[in-house]
């Protein structure tokens, strides 16, 4: 926006300079040219206008942007379920394959204390070892 704005100033800056050689012209030439507040409202309205156009243009892109950035959250939150789930397979697996009086067994056993279910704590043991 702070573009638009320099932008905006200096096409006013350059038609503030060419109002007065247009006044310094001919008085015939002068009769034929409108009122100076009639044209600069023209201006001025132009002027908003293109302001306007480009704040609305930087308002859409800026909406894509966000919708993309959500699509992505939502792509990255199903790869997460996705992978959740073939780690839970995995984890049963390795629970039906566990000896559990073998050393391993034994310490899962002791592992799998702190957490709801030995299919959790598997899920983590696996997730942490990959």
């Amino acid at each position: 926006m702070d573009s638009i704005d320099k932008l905006l100033a200096r096409l006013q800056t350059e038609y503030q300079e060419v109002q007065p050689e247009q006044q310094s012209k001919s008085a015939t030439a002068k009769s034929f040219i409108p009122s100076s507040p009639k044209s600069a409202s023209f201006m001025d309205n132009l002027l908003a206008e293109v302001k306007a156009d480009f704040a609305e243009e930087d308002a859409a892109i800026e909406l894509k942007k966000q919708q993309e950035l959500e699509q992505e959250r939502i792509r990255q939150e199903q790869l997460k379920v996705k992978q959740l789930e073939a780690l839970k397979v995995q984890a049963k697996e390795w629970l039906a394959k566990v000896d559990p009086l073998s050393s391993e067994g034994l310490w899962f056993e002791r592992f799998a204390e702190s957490y709801s279910s030995k299919l959790e704590a598997a899920i983590e043991y696996l997730k942490n070892n990959e």
